[in-house]
């Protein structure tokens, strides 16, 4: 089964955004439906999550306004991919990960 990419981003207040992917090795051949209800079960209000807890790169920008700015990264999608892995870790770890985060809704 191919590699797993994860698209997310981050919208600040102005709504400016900065996007990321990540691709994650998939040797256990975990299928695409099975990551996306994890995910999905563990999204704040049913779009964002925070970027560290899930051990992903921020993606704030280098300034901040505390009137306007959020802590929270939104979730893209995720689809099958043949690009080469860019992650330090693969999917199997990954969704242990987001299983063992808290549920906030």
């Amino acid at each position: 089964m191919p590699n797993i990419k994860f698209y997310y981003l981050y919208r600040d207040g102005g709504s400016y955004k900065n996007f990321n992917s990540i691709v994650f090795d998939n040797p256990q051949n975990i299928e695409l439906s099975a990551l996306e209800d994890l995910i999905r079960s563990k999204l704040i209000s049913h779009h964002w999550f925070y970027a560290d807890q899930w051990q992903l790169p921020d993606l704030h920008f280098g300034t901040w306004d505390d009137e306007l700015d959020h802590s929270f990264h939104e979730f893209g999608s995720v689809e099958y991919t043949n690009e080469a892995a860019d992650s330090g870790m693969d999917l199997a770890s990954f969704m242990y990960i987001l299983q063992t985060v808290a549920n906030i809704t």
